[in-house]
């Protein structure tokens, strides 16, 4: 296959502005592993069984350790924990988060020897869903800590810096972790700030901006990613840990009041001429990225386990709603309808549970290609933990929608799951141009080998064509792909044969959607050729099949594992039943996206899009909200009225906190 690769930046046809974002793209993952991983294997029509069958399980002894600590902390959350004040005074108190740090959870991950728990990914992702069940303020705060503040130092940390700061942040600091900024969200390689090395090449000194820190202003440390030009000329991304002491920074505003997840704090901090320590410096010059991106597959786990617990919680107070709340002489459950949304959020949970602890076993057995998968988890759990709380609001009517209902508070929490780690649109466009990279680098490489191209002279397109046909790996390759894009021919599915025989149906059913998905990302790419990269629209239906199998292999895993355990009784019979409804329902959804690839409204879309864009293009700036940092309109829009919004001002009082908890 590598015989035959091509870079697709090199496409003809392909616009400066995809060339660029390519180069970007390439640059913040590295080089592609030497071994692809199971969903890049999907797009190839294959399924590596070896992946995902039997389902990860967890050592006997630490599921114990983790059984007891969830226990611990079930008892503080049912019995103790304000999550109604948090979400109404928007701030989780001091006394919390030490609750939290005595149970263990805020240092469940860091190793023992620096005076955390020491547990695996799976562990912290347990204790994050059962948080999730009732706070999803306190779920962001505790997976924002670990995830990516303190995983970003247990794995690029130095033995010293681990000594130095993995104790504390086991024990009694809070963390953040600094990349967002006014002008920088899902273009995580876009960073503003900067550092260079000092005169004397002691220091670091830092300046620019951050924006959303969660936590940042009663954190002890946080790493800041920032641009540093390197001796080749290129800026590269550098992660430096800053402690809110350093003379220059300003956290100059602790929060802002937000729609959900209000007790979670998002700091703005400035930075101006701050000297970082050397010793400071995370990982290696311009491998910042590196060190954010995979942060982000912990933190994409964890923020699908604070969903799947809160979708979980609502589905049950929901169910349990439509059993007592009698309508017509009957309950809410003998209605249909009613019954559709029970089915479907018993169905999602189910395969919300089975991705997310399939990802987590990828994460603990150090599997090498995972990003996908990450990607997927999060995009996949928060959509369908949003459609299940969803459907819980719609079964419970207008008591879902008082204040002192979770509820309401989880609706108003879950929607930002959609956003964050990645814009589940940004993460569509991930997911097909990484998800099928191998598989289209190899269709432009037999295109460029054996396709006529109007640019050449007629001798160099015989030479170039002549040559490659005999040449046998050209030709394993382009045969194939001939008869499948020309003819139709398609190769046979692939075989499953590790799954419990009661399940040997439904394998052969996905093993030949995996075959049809992979089919069509080939001839989507054919039709559209180098336009695919700018269209969104045929990527996303295609990126969506993706992770509906992915679910359906991870479901059928999932319960082969309990069929095998011998499981049985009204839980196990809800799981059998959900999971076989979540199959239906994902067939159903790929096959609707086969005929959008080919039959959509996108063309009156388009059309109707620019009208509406040219129609706002005339009406004035100063009535509306425009971004602070508008490269074409900042400053022309108007200033919200925040008279009656809480405000959470920074400078001194933001130091103070964070200069107390250091002291401690």
């Amino acid at each position: 296959m590598s015989e035959i690769k091509a870079d697709l930046k090199k496409m003809k046809g392909i616009s400066e502005a995809d060339k660029r974002m390519l180069a970007d793209a390439e640059s913040l993952l590295g080089p592609d592993p030497s071994e692809i991983g199971w969903i890049k294997n999907i797009f190839y029509g294959n399924i590596r069984e070896e992946l995902a069958f039997p389902y990860p399980q967890q050592d006997a002894e630490e599921t114990a350790r983790c059984d007891q600590l969830i226990a611990a902390l079930d008892e503080y959350l049912r019995t103790e924990h304000p999550a109604i004040h948090i979400d109404q005074e928007q701030e989780i108190p001091r006394w919390v988060i030490d609750r939290l740090f005595e149970l263990g959870v805020m240092g469940m991950t860091i190793p023992k020897e620096h005076g955390g728990l020491g547990m695996g990914v799976t562990s912290y992702v347990r204790v994050l869903e059962k948080i999730g069940e009732y706070c999803g303020s306190t779920a962001v705060l505790v997976s924002a800590h670990q995830s990516i503040g303190c995983k970003a130092i247990m794995l690029f940390g130095t033995e010293e810096q681990k000594q130095r700061w993995l104790p504390h942040l086991a024990n009694d600091w809070v963390s953040a972790f600094c990349l967002s900024e006014p002008n920088v969200g899902c273009d995580a390689g876009g960073q503003e700030t900067r550092c260079e090395l000092s005169e004397d090449g002691e220091h670091y000194i830092l300046n620019g901006e951050k924006k959303w820190a969660t936590s940042g202003a009663i954190s002890s440390v946080f790493t800041v990613m920032s641009k540093q030009k390197m001796p080749d000329g290129k800026d590269r991304v550098t992660a430096l840990v800053c402690t809110p002491d350093m003379e220059g920074i300003d956290i100059f505003q602790k929060n802002r009041s937000k729609c959900g997840i209000r007790g979670t704090w998002q700091a703005r901090i400035h930075f101006k001429d701050v000297r970082v320590p050397k010793a400071n410096l995370l990982h290696k010059e311009g491998k910042g990225l590196n060190v954010a991106l995979t942060c982000l597959n912990y933190g994409r786990c964890t923020l699908s386990a604070g969903m799947l617990g809160a979708a979980r919680r609502c589905r049950d107070q929901a169910i349990k709603w439509s059993r007592t709340r009698y309508q017509f002489g009957r309950p809410l459950s003998d209605f249909d309808l009613t019954k559709e949304k029970i089915a479907r959020m018993s169905a999602l949970c189910y395969a919300m549970d089975a991705m997310l602890y399939m990802t987590t076993g990828y994460l603990d057995r150090k599997d090498e290609d995972i990003m996908v998968e990450t990607a997927m988890c999060k995009v996949f759990c928060s959509e369908m933990g949003w459609r299940s709380v969803n459907d819980a609001v719609q079964i419970m009517g207008g008591e879902s929608y008082m204040t002192e209902n979770e509820v309401e508070r989880a609706f108003r929490d879950s929607r930002i799951n959609l956003i964050v780690e990645g814009a589940n649109e940004v993460m569509q466009s991930f997911i097909f141009g990484y998800g099928g990279k191998p598989l289209a680098e190899q269709m432009v490489g037999v295109k460029e080998r054996l396709v006529w191209d109007k640019d050449e002279s007629l001798g160099a397109n015989a030479k170039r064509i002549f040559s490659n046909s005999l040449n046998a790996a050209v030709m394993s390759k382009a045969i194939p792909l001939g008869l499948e894009l020309y003819l139709g021919l398609k190769k046979a599915p692939a075989k499953m044969t590790k799954l419990h025989p009661t399940l040997a149906g439904h394998a052969q059913k996905v093993a030949w959607l995996v075959r049809e998905h992979s089919h069509h990302f080939k001839m989507a790419s054919k039709v559209h050729e180098e336009k695919i990269l700018d269209r969104q629209t045929a990527q996303a239906p295609i990126a969506d099949n993706a992770i509906y199998l992915h679910a359906m292999l991870c479901v059928l895993s999932k319960l082969d594992s309990q069929i095998r355990a011998g499981q049985d009784g009204p839980e196990f019979e809800r799981d059998r039943t959900s999971a076989m409804h979540f199959l239906d329902l994902a067939e159903r959804w790929i096959r609707e996206n086969w005929r959008l690839l080919h039959r959509n409204s996108n063309t009156s879309m388009r059309v109707a899009a620019e009208a509406a864009i040219v129609h706002n293009d005339g009406l004035p700036n100063d009535r509306f909200i425009i971004p602070e940092r508008s490269p074409v309109a900042k400053g022309t829009g108007r200033a919200p009225d925040q008279s009656a919004i809480k405000q959470f001002p920074g400078g001194s009082v933001a130091r103070e906190i964070a200069a107390e908890q250091q002291h401690h």
